[in-house]
């Protein structure tokens, strides 16, 4: 296992989501709303109600000043599922009973997501610590220490179990620090790092893997555990 570094001292992890101490905000990625409307299995699996469910513990657990939706709350390019659109009201309505701002950034699967989110949706938001959130599938024009992005739904192997994980690197992306979150819906499979090239992650902020630390958050023990760099965890494995 490896040590947190001091520059992740104010990041706190909870459930494929992250806190942000500075900007007293959370931030999560890939909900993917209407991903069961889009599937072509015969009884699909809606999980909208445990996505709410998740997102109102994480309000609860942080009481933030503010949320921030990375990017891919809707699944469907081109068509919008009342199923999306009753769980995007939903998800809005549970930001506002939390006294919580609630903020939208656009992802590659959001070209509709204009005609239902209730506020504004931008292409990225800069928090108050100067922490830049962007989807990660195109650079954002702003510039910031830290980028907090989603997008390539990393997981990692270990003793034989695929997990979601983070990734946090120092100096990792425009001299500042990169954090690519786990996609937030358990029903993505995620793109195992294990044996994989920044290529295989497709976000122009990832132009490597090697230094990059994985990060395991623990359900069972309630805390994030810390993996060396790539380069070194991938002779371990």
């Amino acid at each position: 296992m490896a040590v947190r570094p001091p520059s992740a001292a104010t990041l706190t992890f909870a459930d494929r989501a992250v806190y942000l101490a500075d900007a007293d905000a959370v931030v999560v990625a890939d909900l993917h709303f209407g991903r069961a409307d889009a599937s072509r299995v015969a009884a699909p699996i809606d999980a909208s109600e445990s996505i709410r469910h998740r997102v109102r513990a994480l309000l609860d657990r942080f009481a933030p000043t503010t949320v921030v939706f990375a990017g891919d709350l809707l699944h469907s390019f081109d068509r919008l599922p009342a199923v999306a659109t009753d769980a995007i009201e939903g998800v809005w309505d549970d930001c506002v009973d939390a006294d919580t701002e609630a903020l939208a950034v656009a992802g590659n699967h959001d070209s509709r997501l204009a005609d239902c989110w209730p506020g504004s949706v931008a292409d990225a938001v800069t928090l108050a610590d100067g922490t830049v959130v962007c989807h990660g599938h195109t650079p954002p024009e702003q510039r910031g220490h830290r980028y907090v992005v989603g997008h390539a739904h990393p997981a990692i192997t270990i003793e034989g179990v695929k997990r979601p994980c983070y990734l946090f690197g120092d100096d990792a992306y425009r001299g500042g620090e990169l954090l690519v979150l786990p996609a937030f819906t358990t029903l993505a499979g995620g793109v195992d790092i294990t044996d994989r090239r920044a290529d295989d992650l497709s976000s122009p902020l990832v132009s490597t893997l090697a230094p990059l630390q994985p990060v395991v958050w623990d359900d069972d023990g309630d805390n994030a555990l810390w993996f060396p760099p790539l380069q070194r965890l991938r002779s371990l494995l």
